[in-house]
């Protein structure tokens, strides 16, 4: 057999062939990718601070004072003293009711009056004299008992028309409503020339109505296991919302506010428990000066639930949830990053209460929290330690 010389072109074309099949062999080799480095998180130790715990409740505002203005008197409105929805005080002139049958009333009681005052002094007249009539027995005994009936009829009917006129002239007086209480009234209900029915009965005409503004009472309802818990407080001398003896001071805050920053006083505590919620009702008073608190709105109340005493804070930003639940991230000496569930409190300088849960050497990572998830090892770096910075390039090879 004879072999021919591939030449120079046929060694190249063979090299070719070997590396190619070295760098194919090479590609289903390559090393596995590196690991993400840990996250960096701050961490920091719950902050310890004596405080003073406290409970929520939501509830809303209700006058002190709230009228509604009606006529004693029936009769045809005659006039309105008032723009609708404007503070009146106390005895201003509110509605008129027409005047004039009512003096046609009073004058014809005066008449009636003078008429028995007239009549008594005759029958008294009559008596003097029949009493040295009967001494002289110019008369009998029967004619002078009947002159002595006649003076005391004249008495009587004397005192029924003094009441008749004072009744006409209270009548007269009601024609005029003026404002029983100081407050902001509504709107009128009733425009002039319209009949208005007066009285005592159930039927009588709403003019309008009337809601002291300042101060003002906050009510509310407290649980049952809550309010227990207060008047043990009581007991221990605590300022306590169930005691009846002295006005807890209590926070409030509207709906669109963040801090309690409204001051309060405690001033009336129901004397039973409703038995179909279980809750107490309760009351707080405020001052509303400014008229800012209206009746009707909702507001919640914050009030001292517990001895003041020491307590472990951390930043709101630190907590998670799971469903109910609330946890922190908790980094111990293997820098692994776990759950712990707390019970919160009241939030206290922008800072949360934990009642339950942590201990005061834990450290809790307090930024970064969206980054980790349970059981993740991290990087933990301290709160106020300054940042690490970026690490040297390595040199080219």
């Amino acid at each position: 057999m004879q072999f021919r010389s591939a030449g120079p072109r046929g060694l190249g074309i063979a090299v070719l062939t070997v590396v190619a099949v070295g760098l194919l062999a090479g590609c289903g080799q390559s090393p596995p990718p590196a690991a993400p480095p840990a996250p960096a998180v701050t961490v920091a130790n719950p902050v310890r601070k004596v405080v003073s715990e406290t409970d929520e409740f939501v509830g809303r505002f209700i006058a002190v004072d709230a009228v509604e203005v009606r006529a004693r008197v029936s009769g045809y409105l005659d006039a309105v003293h008032f723009t609708d929805g404007q503070l009146v005080k106390q005895g201003d002139l509110l509605f008129t009711i027409d005047r004039r049958p009512f003096e046609t009333t009073l004058a014809q009681a005066k008449a009636n009056l003078a008429q028995a005052k007239a009549n008594l002094a005759f029958t008294e007249t009559d008596l003097n004299r029949a009493q040295q009539l009967v001494r002289d027995k110019t008369i009998t005994e029967q004619t002078f008992d009947q002159r002595i009936q006649a003076k005391r009829v004249a008495e009587a009917n004397v005192a029924a028309q003094e009441a008749a006129v004072q009744q006409a002239e209270l009548d007269l007086t009601f024609t005029e409503l003026r404002a029983p209480v100081s407050g902001r009234i509504g709107d009128r209900r009733v425009s002039p020339g319209n009949l208005v029915t007066g009285g005592v009965t159930g039927n009588t005409t709403l003019l309008a109505t009337i809601v002291s503004t300042d101060p003002i009472r906050f009510e509310f309802t407290i649980d049952e296991a809550s309010f227990i818990r207060y008047q043990r407080l009581a007991k221990e001398g605590v300022d306590s919302i169930s005691s009846r003896d002295h006005q807890a001071p209590v926070l409030l805050r509207l709906i669109d506010e963040k801090a309690f920053s409204h001051k309060g006083r405690m001033d009336f505590i129901d004397n039973v428990v409703d038995k179909s919620s279980g809750t107490i009702r309760g009351r707080a008073e405020f001052d509303n000066a400014g008229g800012l608190f209206t009746p009707g709105v909702f507001a919640r109340i914050q009030v001292p639930a517990a001895k003041p005493g020491e307590a472990l804070l951390v930043p709101d930003v630190a907590i998670g949830s799971e469903q109910v639940r609330k946890f922190v991230y908790v980094v111990g000496d293997d820098n692994v990053a776990k759950p712990k569930y707390v019970v919160l409190g009241q939030l206290v300088d922008g800072l949360r209460v934990i009642r339950e849960g942590l201990s005061p050497d834990d450290r809790v990572v307090v930024n970064g929290v969206a980054r980790i998830r349970p059981m993740m090892k991290v990087t933990p770096q301290p709160q106020g330690a300054p940042a690490p910075g970026p690490s040297a390039a390595a040199p080219a090879k």
